[in-house]
């Protein structure tokens, strides 16, 4: 009996701690002028005109930046994560310019074809992504200028059910950032 009432109250007691005060519809916000007010109040509130301003991204940092007249995209065979000798010399002029700028950061995307099962396509992709990752390294690229990711199928660049679909699929990506 003891036993039951004492989970009993640790159960409430926990119960209470994990209950807040705090009503989410009554949350100050604070905007880029540093003035503080509630949502609903002041002009952008109801029926007025949301004071949300459009973002401008820096496009010159996205995918425009990287080494001119150089190619982006690694393919590979069917089932393989191994980088063909063709893609030797691109993956040295990514080299060359990664290391002259150092702050600059890219991402490697591995994709696959729509064959094979889900988890499968995404540890192929992954191990794609890692492969360039590796090769940029023993170039000379730093490390924490390269993060490898997979997308699998999800992101064909080319849609069909026959070779030619799937050679242009089974790729790597370089995408500066």
């Amino acid at each position: 009996m003891k036993h039951r009432l004492f989970l009993a109250v640790a159960f409430a007691a926990a119960l209470a701690g994990c209950a807040s005060g705090v009503k989410l519809d009554d949350v100050p916000v604070e905007d880029r002028t540093g003035q503080s007010g509630t949502p609903g109040s002041g002009p952008g509130g109801p029926g007025g005109q949301s004071q949300v301003q459009q973002v401008q991204a820096d496009r010159a940092t996205g995918t425009q930046a990287g080494p001119t007249n150089v190619a982006r995209v690694v393919y590979f065979d069917y089932d393989s994560y191994v980088i063909k000798p063709e893609f030797q010399s691109l993956l040295e002029a990514h080299a060359r310019f990664l290391k002259a700028n150092g702050t600059r950061h890219i991402v490697v995307e591995g994709h696959t074809d729509e064959r094979g099962g889900r988890e499968y396509n995404l540890a192929l992709g992954q191990r794609r992504s890692e492969a360039v990752r590796r090769a940029l390294e023993l170039l000379g690229v730093r490390d924490a200028q390269v993060e490898a990711v997979s997308f699998g199928e999800e992101k064909p660049a080319t849609a069909g059910g026959d070779e030619s679909a799937w050679s242009r699929n089974r790729r790597a990506e370089i995408a500066y950032r």
